[in-house]
């Protein structure tokens, strides 16, 4: 590309375009430096992570821009964009590294049909995928038991037990596939209006205000887990919002995960099967701006909190929805991760090769989708604000993939060249933790006049009340 930064400026303003925003809404001035490739792979995956935080910040800006705050100066630099998409790499406990492992049962194997499926046997799907593999908990066991399976007919066998895994696919196959094309037929970033309601003005600034945000003041309850639905909430944080993270106590979890998404919140545990819990939910529902989900499709609404119940409740809601395949299709139901979204979506396969497949390596799907949900969410506040209604904003991690593999492909002798830690000390910060002193990366964007923090450090699961402040 002759001219980088004036490429993601489009990429960015495209993103924003296709999810609405008003093409008469204040222009920033928003500037990128940098470029991919930064990790070791075609796509410009630093490149798509630095154009959706610009989209981020930007609407940001829009909100702080309806409170009577003038338009701003951001600035987005690349590389730092790239290091976001490994976050949690990159968090240091007093000055102690997380180690990363790894599951036998999360992994590529080869069918006997020559074809790959990548099993996830992450959190509860890990006993349904060995009981129908009917093989102990060893790679090696699996790979041999694997290699009796064609991939389609294990693929379906997962599916009909609820448990996780794709078979790899080009990305002509995908979307030429069901719910590919399903994908196809609808923007990075979905927002429409599910219910009436009058416009709700976010309030104006008061004279010699400080320590005014554009987020500030709104009520967010982030029902999510594991990257992309708790980056959402956490880039809403970073933008002033109260955010209250609900969990369930019985729910496994990835302690780095959490501490890596949950600064800038509080977190609470609810029990929905007990009713008194399932009442809490409700009265705090009663009180949010955004209600953030990324569990299985129909989980909260057989509990009476679908999008449009949540409306009834509560007019003017923004609900937030993430899942991996997507909201409409035959696969909208089937849990999946990150690496099932590049397995299936053909960026495994294009990134690697089909004799040895291999991910991106970097959660490139599941950051950036969590930004696209963020950006969406003001977006819909936004519209709130000025045209009233309740709104629901769907984003999907094989979606955001299919937007990525859109993009023009780094140069192809182009040396990728991995971040340094001291070319990102500037976006490093010191956090006083209940894990005890954290250091980690900070938030990525640079505005003028609201520069984005969190104002609380990552807590430990279930440490707060089930209120709000």
């Amino acid at each position: 590309m002759n001219d980088p930064q004036s490429q993601l400026a489009q990429w960015m303003n495209a993103l924003l375009g296709a999810a609405g925003r008003d093409a008469r809404a204040t222009q920033h001035e928003v500037s990128f430096a940098g470029h991919d490739p930064v990790y070791p792979t075609c796509f410009r995956a630093g490149e798509a992570a630095a154009a959706t935080l610009g989209a981020a910040a930007s609407a940001a800006a829009d909100l702080w821009c309806l409170r009577g705050g003038a338009p701003q100066q951001i600035r987005i630099d690349v590389r730092a964009a790239a290091a976001s998409l490994l976050s949690f790499g990159y968090q240091r406990v007093s000055g102690v590294a997380f180690e990363r492992g790894s599951l036998a049962t999360t992994a590529l194997y080869r069918g006997r049909d020559g074809g790959w499926i990548h099993l996830h046997g992450g959190f509860r799907s890990r006993e349904g995928t060995l009981a129908l593999l009917r093989c102990a908990d060893d790679a090696d066991a699996i790979a041999r038991t694997v290699a009796t399976w064609d991939a389609q007919t294990l693929e379906d066998a997962l599916a009909e037990r609820g448990c996780c895994g794709v078979r790899l696919r080009s990305a002509d196959e995908w979307r030429q596939q069901p719910q590919g094309i399903a994908l196809g037929k609808v923007p990075p970033i979905e927002i429409f209006k599910i219910g009436d309601a009058p416009p709700m003005p976010l309030g104006g600034l008061c004279a010699g205000e400080s320590g005014a945000r554009p987020l500030g003041g709104v009520r967010v309850l982030d029902l999510t887990r594991v990257l992309a639905g708790p980056a959402c909430a956490r880039t809403l944080a970073e933008h002033g919002a109260d955010v209250l993270h609900v969990r369930g106590p019985r729910l496994p979890f990835v302690e780095p995960f959490v501490i890596d998404t949950n600064p800038g919140k509080r977190s609470c545990y609810l029990d929905l099967d007990r009713k008194e819990d399932g009442e809490r939910l409700r009265a705090l529902a009663r009180e949010a701006d955004v209600f953030s989900q990324g569990y299985r499709l129909g989980a909260f609404a057989r509990r009476g909190f679908s999008p449009e119940a949540l409306a009834q409740l509560r007019p003017g809601i923004v609900v937030v929805s993430i899942n991996c395949y997507g909201h409409e299709g035959p696969w909208a139901g089937r849990p999946g991760w990150e690496q099932l979204a590049q397995t299936t979506s053909g960026m495994a396969l294009e990134h690697s090769g089909s004799e040895h497949p291999a991910l991106v390596g970097a959660a490139l799907n599941d950051y950036t989708t969590g930004y696209l949900g963020a950006v969406g969410a003001m977006l819909a506040l936004a519209r709130r604000a000025t045209e009233g209604g309740s709104w629901h904003v769907r984003v999907s991690l094989t979606r955001t993939a299919m937007w990525i593999m859109s993009l023009p492909r780094v140069v192809a002798d182009a040396v990728p060249r991995p971040v340094d830690p001291v070319e990102i000390a500037p976006w490093m910060i010191e956090m006083q933790t209940a894990w005890s002193a954290l250091t980690r990366l900070g938030p990525i964007a640079r505005m003028s006049a609201t520069p984005p923090r969190w104002d609380l450090p990552p807590a430990k699961l279930g440490s707060h009340p089930a209120t709000w402040n």
